[in-house]
């Protein structure tokens, strides 16, 4: 699992630069990725709200106080990143450690910025990280989330799903073994 210390994002991301206490933020462009912080929640509670408002609005199941409560309730910053562009809060995402897997919780991007490779970018980070320590990573969507073409894209599969959440998991990647080239 990627710790606070390790580089969450490598070599897709470009230059990587060590702060001081040890967090490490990943720099590509004018974006960067940090650890969240206590002071965070409402930030992210806010961000999940806009969201997650058209697609549980779409089921039937939007609460506006609701969407935030269960952010605020189940928020973990030392499992969590958020996301700066132009040095603004601009999205965050979690990776909870499970049993028998990570869970990638809390994936947030501001609707501006959604389609322009930051998520993807992102993502593919933490899995690299995760396939390097053998770390099956699960996740829940909901039902007709645009998000769901992202997560098949790096490789999660249908679990199950009920009639609001599909639940989908990735197993870690497979390197193939070095091979010399005959000489």
């Amino acid at each position: 699992m990627p710790t606070r210390q390790q580089v969450v994002l490598r070599a897709e991301l470009g230059a990587v630069r060590e702060e001081a206490g040890g967090a490490s933020l990943a720099i590509m462009g004018d974006w960067e990725i940090r650890p969240a912080s206590v002071a965070d929640v409402e930030a992210v509670a806010e961000l999940r709200a806009v969201v997650l408002r058209p697609d549980l609005e779409r089921l039937g199941r939007y609460d506006d106080q609701r969407v935030r409560q269960r952010l605020r309730d189940g928020f973990a910053p030392a499992h969590t990143w958020v996301i700066e562009v132009g040095g603004t809060f601009a999205g965050c995402v979690a990776l909870r450690p499970a049993e028998d897997a990570h869970w990638l919780e809390h994936f947030y991007l501001a609707p501006h910025l959604q389609g322009g490779g930051i998520g993807g970018a992102v993502l593919r980070g933490l899995l690299e990280e995760c396939d390097r320590d053998g770390i099956v990573v699960r996740l829940n969507v909901l039902h007709g989330s645009a998000a769901r073409r992202l997560y098949e894209r790096h490789g999660f599969t249908l679990h199950s799903e009920d009639p609001v959440d599909v639940f989908m998991v990735r197993e870690p990647a497979r390197r193939a073994p070095f091979r010399p080239a005959p000489s």
